[in-house]
Order: structure tokens, then C-alpha cells, then sequence
């Protein structure tokens, strides 16, 4: 079953992107943006209003929490996802007091991503 979730995801890696893409396509997910830094993610979410964002901590411009604080202010019921291989207990304090919906450790699994699917969708936040 499709679902209507519009998931970004923000990552400076062409390869993370590029295989979480293909996992959330295999989620079902139709419509998936990419942004390559934390600017390009405000952009994006002005434009687009994305139920779901996958986000990378570290990051060139501007980094993941910085750009999570300006994204919870232009739409604050995003369910924004902090993804980081530098798993430090700061950081995800950081992340989840700037209004993270959750943390996810690299590299990403199909399952993690399918649980974080599954619960927003069970949450009734959107509209499958």
C-alpha cells in the first residue's frame, strides 16, 4: 500500500541519499526530496511542507541542528528524523531539545526507517 508521506531528506553524502531514498521507495514513499545541506532543507520545507525529514547532524553551511531549529519554526508539526554516525550523547540532546522527532544511528537500515514510517503514519500526523 502506497502511503502520501512527503519525506525529505538532508544529507551532504550523494551515497547516504541515494540509498535512503531507495529505502524509503521500498517504504513506499512517492514523493522524496533531497537537499545536499541544512540550507537547502529550509528551502525545500518552505516550499514543500514535508510530513517526514531524514536529517544529518554534520553537515558544510549549515549544520543539522541549526537548520532543525529553523524548520521546526516554519512548520512545526515536521516529524524531523536526526541521523548521524557520531552518535555523542550531545548531540542527540541537542537534537531532541531543538524539537527532534527521533535519532537514528548510520548506517540506516530498512527497518529503522520502516519503524520511524510505520509510527508516524500510526500517529495519524498525515494522510495515507
Amino acid at each position: 500500500m502506497e502511503n502520501s508521506l512527503k519525506v525529505l531528506i538532508c544529507d551532504d553524502s550523494v551515497l547516504i541519499r541515494k540509498k535512503l531514498r531507495a529505502t524509503l521507495e521500498k517504504c513506499r514513499c512517492k514523493e522524496i526530496f533531497e537537499a545536499e545541506n541544512g540550507n537547502v532543507a529550509i528551502e525545500l520545507t518552505k516550499e514543500h511542507q514535508p510530513d517526514l525529514i531524514f536529517m544529518d547532524i554534520v553537515m558544510p553551511d549549515k549544520d543539522g541542528i541549526e537548520a532543525l531549529k529553523e524548520i521546526m519554526e516554519i512548520n512545526s508539526e515536521a516529524k524531523v528524523v536526526m541521523a548521524s554516525s557520531v552518535g555523542t550523547n550531545d548531540n542527540l540532546k541537542k537534537a531532541l531539545e531543538a524539537g527532534a522527532y527521533d535519532f537514528i544511528q548510520k548506517p540506516i537500515t530498512l527497518e529503522a526507517v520502516a519503524t520511524i514510517i510505520e509510527r508516524v503514519i500510526k500517529e495519524g500526523s498525515v494522510n495515507v
